[in-house]
């Protein structure tokens, strides 16, 4: 790859590099529907599947709209937080799966937090109104997530500490 030498070259490779992030969750969401036990959570992140979907296409929208190629960029951060939490569901019993799959859907919700609140930063800088709106929509829809996510963990561990004790 070429050396990156200017800013709105380096925003252009930072949403490619979101729109990676957001196609690795989209994959990764799908698994953890199918794992988790409760009905609940199949919802929620079936739920945020489909959030995850139209995250995608506003990100091809924002790289349309300061001219960059649509493409996608390796996310090590979400490919690492994937790896961290399929590891993890191999060395727990079945009860504890939920509780393994909110700690690593909080973990990327923190990220994609960061990654669009770095956006919005320098989209704004740009004057890039148009990607400003389109990636405050995302990061909007990734607060709410994460809060339904620390929701339900506080619930889930509440009943597992229970169920212990």
């Amino acid at each position: 790859m070429a050396q990156i030498s200017d800013p709105q070259t380096l925003f252009q490779h930072e949403l490619g590099m979101a729109l990676g992030a957001e196609r690795k969750v989209l994959t990764t969401l799908r698994k953890l529907e199918r794992r988790a036990n409760r009905d609940e959570l199949k919802q929620q992140f079936h739920h945020h599947l489909e959030e995850t979907e139209g995250q995608i296409r506003n990100l091809e929208q924002a790289l349309e709209a300061v001219g960059a190629r649509v493409g996608a960029h390796d996310a090590e951060s979400a490919n690492g937080i994937a790896a961290e939490g399929e590891k993890l569901m191999e060395k727990v019993d079945d009860e504890l799966i939920d509780a393994v799959l909110l700690g690593a859907a909080a973990k990327t919700e923190h990220v994609e937090i960061a990654m669009y609140e770095g956006l919005i930063t320098k989209a704004e800088a740009m004057g890039a109104d148009d990607v400003v709106s389109l990636l405050e929509e995302n990061l909007e829809q990734e607060k709410h997530t994460l809060e339904a996510v620390n929701i339900a963990a506080e619930r889930i561990s509440k009943e597992l500490a229970t169920q212990s004790a």
